[in-house]
């Protein structure tokens, strides 16, 4: 026990051979060891013929690497060492490079292959030296959009000289060099940076640790979650979920998360189980949803007080029948449960199923230490064997005790597998409900023993056997252990059912709901077995109880066993409706197979595992994403580690990736907005012509300078500090081809800095032909003389309008669709602006030290004429205040407009007729699953962990007056 596998083994020889597999086929319950080679292909009777026919999981005569032993003995003959074992394979498969397509130069795709593939080659190596072909996508995007402002400089500077006639003197290259600094955004690689550290430390608080920065924008992007079930959407754990009593009284366990606290959560009662079923079977909820009003489970109209079965559940209380089926399974137990006073948690030993029939014993203060205190002694045991699957032991009873047992006579307790306990029972129940085993009682219970399997259960069978007189091993010993064994298991009474699972985490099916409500579809590949696998996936919402809501072709494929969807071609797989949404017994070839389908079709995945079989698919994903309490290859292989192996920290990083990408569009609008109006004005600005002929600067190359160095760094930072908006999960994901330069941010650039240009344009002609009479002086670009005094007051007024519109802009920016003066709807104070704009401080105060900041570039001598090239100002600065304001108005009309028309609106979400996860039909939903094969045309409805007051409408909120 405790030994580690060495290499892969064929074994020829077990003795209650268990091994732990769970880092390789990511299944928590250990496996059972045979020496037989009589297995079959899952859900067929054919026998298995090849590797192809059964995945690692179904391979229960093969003891592999790695793994560990947990019970029992065994020897096997070596079949694979080192890499070509099978954790050695996915080694492999994780350090494997894979080409790109098309760079091949083998004839043997064509005469023209070699010249193409030379090509492609050559353009990889050079896109990688200019950071085009390689990086992450805002990486690549970044630097396209630096070689186009560097073209754009050029040609701008050519149009400087070609309005001069190219001749170049001092006075063209400084204005020509001012347009090529307007253009440039030079604070933006700064900002971007301290953006990227800020997410990153915001994260970490988050229990998410970022190993690779590229991951932290493209969580914005992620389209699919491929997850595994077992500690991930699981606890990685067993807990008791239900156990039946004859006749029909079923006992549930309900509330409980923590499957080593006996205190957590409650036991209810109810007295006929099927009648509720029925009942419940009955009515179909999701037949009764409607596109207009989604509710997952409960129709319209119910959603205050849904409908409750007849037959209620109460809380459980001690039977004379639960008494003793409670002394069966904590007797009849090697685990062991206890409270550490030290630790303040409950601690426990032994295998996790025993664990879990321990647990549910101390609900009831029926724990094994608790009752042997009372005398309770054990006389003899027969220890569980894999070949028969089932344990014994026998006890002598004390003087009055609770079960008002005779202490003359021994009693046995037996649990195991329920077809190999029912096949020794001659009895079920106890007292007056006794009755005889018969062919229809035991397909009663087999009944009950499937529908507790159908909910992804393991059933197990418990039974006790009154002995005549006290048990005395030594006396039976001469007739060998199988023989007393057989006499001490014979004409058993069954005492009931037990149904344990791997339970859910609490916050997974909120989470897995909130993904679908941002277009997100999460893909459960587990290596557990299907009925299993799909029980789990019901109960969490990935799939819906009833598989007949969807369309037949999807339906079909909903659910698969890896072996059926290794076998697909990759045609096969791109020309099914929908991908699978549940792959059981999976491989780690599965899960790369799945993600490579998942690109073919557009997709941006994510893929969350923790074992060393997860490694190969978490290197390949886009987003691999590793709990912290997985194995160390796992987490060097994924690009994010979940310090708390909490489903929903996924979803909290996809929420602070998409925070990132809002705020990175933001402070980019920022920037480049008032670059396209510093080159509208320096452009405009070549038709002010001095005495002698010269090209005037509206504003001088140093204040262009300060203004986007300086003025605008601080609110762009503000900018990428703002919380996320109500709305950031309830978009679909954001298009990749596209990035930060969505339509709408490009046509706000545009209409912003058209808008910026023209007020600061405005402002100049003001000032130098309204008061002046269009008076340019003479060299007024090198320096202060007295016919420069209209020019450099006119700058002064350009600088301090062009600042304080920067200024402006970041506050409008908050939001890039909702008003500023309304940026909270729910906020009704009568001076909300002022409660928003506060709620950024860091912004707040950027944005009004910059406002006070013009003052001193202004009015202190010498810097104002030497350094910026402008003077004091007065009157000029009802100019400025009276263009700030119809800056702000213009900007306000022009959100209105996108508002109300719903042009430029990149958050369209479709609606359906039924969406991942379940929040008990509490609130009304829009859609996430759609027929479409591309993923762009698969989104989801609107987010649930949101606050309470999110509930509303939120095309409302964005069509806001």
């Amino acid at each position: 026990m405790g030994d580690t596998v060495p290499a892969d083994l064929r074994v020829f020889e077990a003795m209650n051979l268990t091994c732990d597999e769970s880092s390789l086929t990511g299944e928590a319950e250990p496996v059972e060891k045979i020496t037989t080679n009589d297995i079959v292909v899952p859900g067929t009777e054919k026998p298995a013929l090849s590797e192809g026919d059964l995945g690692i999981g179904d391979r229960i005569n093969i003891a592999y690497a790695t793994t560990i032993v947990r019970k029992g003995r065994g020897r096997g003959i070596v079949i694979a060492t080192g890499m070509k074992t099978e954790v050695g394979k996915i080694a492999a498969s994780t350090n494997k490079k894979q080409r790109k397509a098309g760079r091949s130069m083998s004839t043997k795709h064509g005469h023209l292959q070699p010249v193409k593939g030379a090509g492609l080659r050559t353009w990889d190596f050079i896109g990688k030296f200019l950071g085009l072909t390689e990086g992450t996508p805002l990486q690549i995007k970044l630097s396209k959009l630096a070689y186009i402002l560097f073209f754009c400089a050029i040609f701008l500077a050519i149009i400087v000289f070609a309005v001069n006639k190219f001749n170049i003197p001092t006075e063209v290259i400084l204005y020509a060099i001012s347009t090529g600094i307007a253009i440039i955004p030079e604070s933006l690689v700064a900002v971007l940076t301290m953006t990227m550290v800020v997410a990153t430390a915001v994260m970490r608080k988050a229990n998410v640790v970022v190993r690779d920065l590229s991951a932290l924008e493209a969580l914005g992007g992620v389209t699919n979650i491929c997850s595994d079930k077992t500690g991930t959407l699981t606890q990685g754990a067993m807990i008791v979920k239900k156990a039946w009593l004859p006749p029909s009284n079923v006992y549930t366990v309900r509330d409980s998360t923590n499957p080593n606290n006996p205190t957590e959560g409650k036991v209810t009662f109810a007295p006929d189980d099927a009648k509720v079923k029925k009942e419940e079977k009955e009515r179909d909820y999701d037949q009764e949803r409607t596109t207009q009003a989604i509710k997952f489970d409960v129709p319209d109209g119910e959603k205050e007080k849904p409908k409750q079965p007849k037959t209620s559940e109460i809380d459980a209380e001690i039977t004379p029948e639960l008494r003793l089926f409670l002394h069966a399974t904590a007797l009849c137990n090697l685990a062991t449960v206890r409270y550490d006073e030290e630790a303040e948690g409950w601690k426990t030993t032994g295998e996790p199923t025993e664990i879990a029939l321990q647990v549910f014993a101390h609900r009831f203060d029926h724990g094994k230490k608790s009752i042997e205190g009372k005398d309770w002694r054990q006389v003899a045991e027969f220890p569980f064997d894999s070949s028969i699957k089932r344990m014994s032991v026998v006890y002598n009873a004390p003087k009055d005790n609770e079960l008002e047992y005779s202490p003359e006579n021994s009693i046995v307790f037996t649990k195991g597998a329920v077809e190999r306990v029912l096949d020794l029972c001659s009895h079920i129940g106890t007292g007056d409900a006794q009755q005889p085993m018969s062919e229809e009682v035991r397909n009663r219970i087999l009944d009950q023993m499937t529908d507790f399997a159908s909910q992804g259960q393991r059933v197990l069978a418990v039974a006790y056997k009154p002995w005549d007189g006290e048990y005395s091993a030594p006396e039976e010993a001469h007739k060998g252990d199988d023989s007393v064994r057989a006499q001490v298991e014979d004409n058993l009474v069954l005492l009931g059912l037990v149904g344990i699972y791997d339970p859910p985490r609490r916050e997974t099916t909120g989470s897995i709901h909130t993904c679908a409500e941002a277009g997100i579809k999460v893909h459960m590949l587990t290596g557990d077995h299907p009925e299993t696998a799909k029980a789990i996936a019901r109960e969490i919402g990935i799939i819906p109880r009833n598989l007949g809501v969807l369309p037949a072709g999807v339906a079909e494929s909903a659910v698969m066993k890896a072996t059926d969807f290794d076998k697909l071609s990759d045609d096969e797989i791109d020309n099914l409706q929908e991908l699978p949404l549940v792959i059981a017994r999976c491989a780690p070839e599965t899960k790369t197979k799945m993600i490579e389908a998942l690109r073919r079709r557009g997709a941006f995945m994510a893929m969350t595992g923790d074992g060393v079989n997860d490694a190969p698919s978490l290197s390949r994903a886009d987003v691999g994403i590793a709990m912290g309490s997985g194995s160390d290859v796992a987490k060097s292989a994924a690009k994010i580690v979940l310090t708390d192996d909490k489903f929903n920290s996924i979803v909290a990083a996809i929420q602070e990736g998409r925070r990132m990408f809002e705020n990175i569009q933001k402070f980019i609008l920022h920037l480049l907005s008032s670059n396209v109006g510093e080159v509208i004005l320096l452009i405009a600005g070549l038709g002010f012509r001095d005495q002698d002929g010269f090209s005037v600067f509206p504003i001088s190359p140093l204040a262009i300078l300060w203004i986007n160095m300086v003025t605008s760094s601080f609110p762009a930072f503000g900018l990428s500090k703002e919380p996320a908006s109500r709305e950031v999960m309830r978009k679909p994901p954001h298009d990749r081809k596209r990035g930060v330069f969505s339509n709408q941010i490009l046509w706000d650039m545009i209409v912003y800095g058209i808008l910026m240009g023209t007020c600061t344009l405005m402002t100049f002609i003001i000032v130098v032909y309204g008061k002046y009479g269009g008076d340019l002086g003479k060299d007024c670009n090198r320096g202060y003389n007295d016919s420069c005094i209209p020019v450099f007051r006119a700058r002064a007024a350009v600088f301090a309008l062009l600042t304080w519109l920067i200024l402006l802009s970041a506050w409008e920016f908050k939001s890039i669709r909702r008003s500023m003066f309304r940026l909270n709807p729910d906020n009704h104070k009568k001076f909300a602006v002022f409660h928003d704009l506060w709620s950024n401080k860091f912004l707040f105060w950027a944005v009004l030290i910059g406002l006070i900041s013009v003052f001193p570039t202004v009015y202190i001598p010498g810097l104002n004429r030497n350094v910026f090239k402008h003077t004091n100002i007065s009157w000029e600065w009802g100019v400025i205040i009276g263009m700030s304001i119809v800056y702000v108005v213009g900007i306000e009309c022009w959100k209105a407009v996108k508002r109300h028309t719903g042009i430029l609106d990149d958050h369209k979400v479709p609606k359906s007729a039924w969406s991942q996860g379940d929040d008990g039909g509490k609130r009304e939903r829009t859609m996430s699953f759609s027929l479409s094969r591309s993923f762009g045309r698969t989104k989801s409805f609107l987010a649930r962990t949101m606050t309470s007051s999110t509930a509303g409408n939120p095309a409302a909120d964005d069509r806001q007056v």
